[in-house]
């Protein structure tokens, strides 16, 4: 198919250019397709399935592709209340001199085991809060509502890397390290035994020598506090997993015992950069649920007054700058890079202006159909690529109440106070991207332009709950390249540089494209990253459910 391509204004990406004075302010959507097969549960196929190949898979490309995310939602007569809470399924597209076969397995978690067992939801989830064994007597199942809710261990979000190996992991404490040939759970892996953390990310970060970075929460008596963890790139003893994982840098919450919830971070070349929005996390509530019937989800909250914080932390020394760079109320879950350029650090992320979409993704919601959807998406706030540019070099002399960006940069940033900037952003896109619901799953060339100044980034539009399209954002200029069908819903798009590759968009991006309102075609899609033009897809067989991240793991 021949992509739709929406030319926008030239101006340089730093420059000055237009923009949507109220970015919430949108025509309400009417007729939205039902989506409900997004989130039904499929059967696990550990074995290799052939894939139908229309058009061509280019023959360079030798790896497998692999995917995570929910793939059961009920467990007997229980049903799973939010689409974050479904039992992880692995999926690897194995590609090889231009054929793909397809398998998936369920992670073999204790969560997923313990279910199974129980033919019950026993660990409580994200959106789903557990019940009392009803078997148990009266007395037993009072007592078992004083209990401290049992982490989950559903890595169902990502695939990620450490020190060369494959897990998959959620947002606790544990991962699971995974062999990305068989897709078996081969260990369980636990961050509190290494460093003094409640959880992780799903979304670390690695620099060019394999040194990865992530952020966890530590709950002490003085409150919650923010980490910077570290973890070398090489192993020193067989079968090592985290050993010799530090804490770079503790912040602590603004409000002790509301931490702010966060998805992922920000890295340049000498800082990783923690963004402390206003999605607050009642920690009372939190661990008073069982007893109070409330799932976690119910203990987040979206507070407009306060003030979005950028935390920049020097990654070689681990000192924490003293400047606080403030924005107004915003929400973001993926950045998209960040850079270092003339004295300033470039963060591009996706952001909306409210935070309380996240529970927009109760099943129910995802389950609707006619006016009741609609309602829905015409409710939510959409999200679109930003970015900020923040002066590295304030001291004393740094004049106050005038912009530091220079007039030539959309994006400012002025100080306010002794240790205080005030950032307002520039939009990365024209008026087209409107059209397109915003952006989301935002995805770069990364092993040559993470932390570096760069052109392009990819994502799927939501003109929908989930992606409906895939879209190509060139900063020269802001235009952009859309891929899009009816009734397909591509998920995240993830970029492959050809061999020998000397362009930064010379490559191929890869989706896998959800057919809910058809049986049995769901299908890898390979488009050429530089056109946008589709190369080849992989028609698979069976139903497969609308996942969150992925990654290529390259056999070459």
């Amino acid at each position: 198919m021949e992509p739709i391509t929406q030319q926008q204004n030239k101006s340089p990406a730093l420059k000055k250019s237009k923009s949507r004075k109220n970015i919430n302010h949108f025509t309400d959507v009417h007729g939205l397709p039902c989506i409900e097969n997004i989130v039904r549960s499929v059967e696990e196929n550990p074995e290799p399935i052939s894939t139908n190949i229309i058009g061509e898979i280019p023959e360079w490309i030798n790896g497998s592709f692999l995917r995570n995310g929910p793939g059961k939602f009920e467990i007997g007569n229980h049903k799973f209340n939010h689409w974050f809470d479904g039992m992880a399924l692995l999926h690897q597209f194995k590609i090889t001199n231009g054929s793909v076969t397809y398998k998936s397995r369920f992670l073999s978690s204790d969560s997923y085991k313990a279910n199974n067992e129980q033919n019950r939801i026993v660990v409580s989830e994200f959106g789903t809060l557990t019940m009392p064994d009803p078997c148990k007597n009266f007395f037993q199942r009072f007592l078992s509502t004083f209990e401290l809710p049992k982490p989950t261990d559903n890595a169902n979000v990502s695939f990620v890397t450490y020190k060369g190996d494959y897990y998959v992991s959620t947002e606790t404490n544990v991962m699971h390290k995974v062999d990305p040939e068989t897709l078996k759970t081969t260990q369980k892996v636990d961050w509190s035994k290494f460093v003094a953390v409640n959880g992780a990310t799903a979304h670390p970060h690695t620099d060019p020598d394999g040194t990865t970075y992530n952020m966890g929460n530590s709950y002490g008596t003085k409150g919650a506090t923010y980490n910077i963890i570290k973890v070398p790139p090489t192993k020193n003893t067989a079968g090592d997993t985290l050993e010799g994982a530090t804490v770079l840098c503790s912040i602590p919450s603004v409000e002790k015992s509301k931490p702010s919830y966060y998805h992922s971070f920000a890295m340049s070349e000498n800082y990783v950069v923690f963004i402390e929005q206003p999605i607050k996390m009642d920690l009372l509530k939190i661990v008073t649920g069982k007893l109070t019937g409330k799932s976690i989800s119910e203990g987040f909250s979206w507070d407009p007054k306060l003030n979005t914080i950028f935390h920049l932390i020097h990654k070689q020394t681990g000192e924490l700058s003293t400047i606080k760079y403030l924005a107004k109320a915003l929400s973001t879950f993926h950045q998209i890079n960040a850079y270092e350029e003339d004295g300033f650090l470039i963060i591009d992320m996706c952001a909306g202006d409210d935070g309380q979409a996240i529970n927009n993704y109760n099943i129910q919601n995802l389950r609707k159909n006619g006016e009741d959807l609609d309602e829905v998406y015409n409710t939510m706030c959409r999200v679109f690529p930003r970015r900020f540019v923040l002066p590295l070099n304030v001291d004393r002399d740094t004049p106050y109440d005038q912009n530091l960006n220079g007039p030539d940069c959309t994006a400012t940033a002025i100080r306010t106070d002794k240790n205080k900037v005030f950032c307002t952003h520039e939009d990365l896109h024209g008026e087209d991207l409107h059209q397109y619901g915003g952006l989301e799953f935002p995805q770069i060339n990364y092993g040559k332009y993470n932390t570096h100044s760069y052109r392009y980034f990819y994502g799927c539009g939501f003109r929908h709950l989930v992606g409906d399209t895939l879209i190509k954002m060139d900063l020269q200029g802001k235009h952009m390249k859309v891929w899009e069908q009816p009734g397909l819903y591509p998920s995240e798009p993830v970029f492959v540089p050809s061999p020998n590759a000397t362009e930064e968009d010379d490559g191929v991006i890869m989706s896998v494209v959800i057919t809910p309102n058809k049986d049995k075609s769901t299908f890898l899609l390979v488009l050429d990253a530089k056109t946008f033009k589709e190369l080849g897809r992989a028609e698979v067989p069976v139903n497969i459910p609308y996942g969150f991240h992925g990654t290529f793991n390259s056999t070459q």
